[in-house]
């Protein structure tokens, strides 16, 4: 399997020749569904095939979806048998710096704190097997609301972050893997082309200063014109990142890729990869909806069955959660649950789901529903796998991903 620094310098050089535009898909495994989806879309298509986990999804405590890393790795290992694929799957940490494990801020950690909280994370990622490491230091509680962290400190940070990792690797014996920096601006950070320049450029430095240009990230996250609230994609300013990060030998990748209204422009304008997670939530979350009301349907023709009541669980465990409330808008912030809108109620839902797919009372209605559904359909839960696979398939077509193994190697 090659390492994702040799697959970008195979990208990078079959653009450069005109021989072919590839963007890789990076999904982030928000859920057991999610992660099958993908495994089988990869081996379906004959692509390689990245996984992009969060802190909160991830982590030594299990996160939201249960999985420490170790059992992320094994479970996409066991996934690889089960659809028969020996291509290349790689598990990915998303978002690892302070503060970026909500459980970090909720909890008040300081910097030094949280700091160290990412280093046993980024140990156990590497003990995992992970091929790459997201690098993110550009979130600081320790500054005043509204205060911007200053360019010099998230090289810093990142460069102790890179060199902590390098040093675990080497003591641990594994192999070279391959590292992400950088941030989609959410928390700001590298907002313009100057900033972004800066930033390559003081990386670079501290990197070789450090003996550490071995560790050059294979990708850098650009600001792309997508956000946690838009889906137009820039594709001339990609275009000029690409400019800037492809002779360095890396390509840029974007974040928050999910619905974005132009996805084939992406491989056009250089882009090297893509996350995409929250849209395949929606997937799940749609595809367990059709199967409720097709349950309804089930019990009125045979009234000894008893219903799951999977969509009332599925909303009480999101309510309980809290996290609803971190998407309310000005208008609605201070409103109870039950005051808003059927249709903003819904939305809170589907995109709330992810974090309580893995609580208990939530999958007993699950199992229930599938139980009843199985009744006639022989197995509810293929039918979410390939519901999320489909919407995957969008992607495979638009980054020019089908039978990309052939000529990436």
């Amino acid at each position: 399997m090659p390492t994702l620094n040799q697959l970008v310098r195979r990208i990078i050089r079959l653009r450069e020749s005109s021989k072919a535009k590839i963007t890789l898909l990076a999904v982030c495994p928000n859920s057991a569904a999610v992660l099958e989806a993908a495994v089988k879309v990869a081996a379906a298509n004959n692509m390689p095939m990245l996984f992009a986990a969060t802190l909160n999804q991830v982590d030594r405590d299990g996160g939201y979806t249960g999985w420490t890393p170790k059992q992320f790795v094994q479970q996409i290992r066991t996934l690889a048998r089960k659809y028969r694929w020996d291509g290349p799957l790689y598990p990915c940490l998303d978002h690892g710096g302070p503060w970026l494990k909500d459980r970090h801020t909720l909890d008040r950690l300081s910097l030094e704190e949280t700091m160290a909280e990412v280093r046993r994370s980024l140990t156990a990622c590497l003990e995992a097997g992970y091929q790459l490491l997201h690098i993110d230091p550009t979130v600081d509680r320790t500054l005043p609301p509204g205060e911007t962290i200053a360019i010099e400190t998230v090289v810093e940070r990142t460069l102790d972050l890179i060199e902590y990792a390098e040093k675990e690797r080497q003591r641990l014996g594994l192999p070279p893997i391959a590292y992400e920096v950088g941030t989609e601006e959410v928390h700001g950070g590298l907002a313009d082309f100057d900033n972004f320049k800066t930033f390559i450029r003081d990386l670079r430095t501290g990197l070789e200063a450090r003996g550490l240009l071995h560790a050059w990230p294979c990708f850098i996250v650009g600001k792309v014109g997508t956000d946690l609230h838009t889906t137009d994609f820039d594709p001339e300013v990609a275009a000029r990142l690409y400019d800037i990060v492809a002779p360095l030998g890396s390509l840029i990748k974007g974040h928050y890729t999910d619905w974005v209204s132009n996805p084939e422009a992406y491989p056009d304008s250089g882009m090297g990869g893509a996350n995409v997670g929250p849209e395949f939530t929606a997937a799940e979350y749609l595809a367990l909806s059709d199967l409720c009301a097709k349950e309804t349907d089930l019990c009125r023709a045979r009234p000894s069955l008893q219903p799951s009541r999977f969509m009332a669980v599925l909303e009480q465990a999101v309510l309980d959660s809290g996290r609803w409330q971190k998407w309310l808008t000005p208008e609605e912030e201070g409103k109870p649950f039950n005051e808003l809108s059927p249709e903003r109620r819904a939305w809170l839902v589907q995109t709330g789901s992810r974090y309580v797919w893995t609580q208990p009372a939530v999958v007993q209605a699950r199992e229930a529903l599938y139980q009843n559904i199985s009744t006639v359909y022989p197995n509810p839960h293929d039918y979410v796998v390939d519901r999320i696979a489909q919407v995957m398939e969008k992607y495979v077509v638009a980054f020019h991903l089908f039978d990309s193994l052939t000529i990436l190697g």
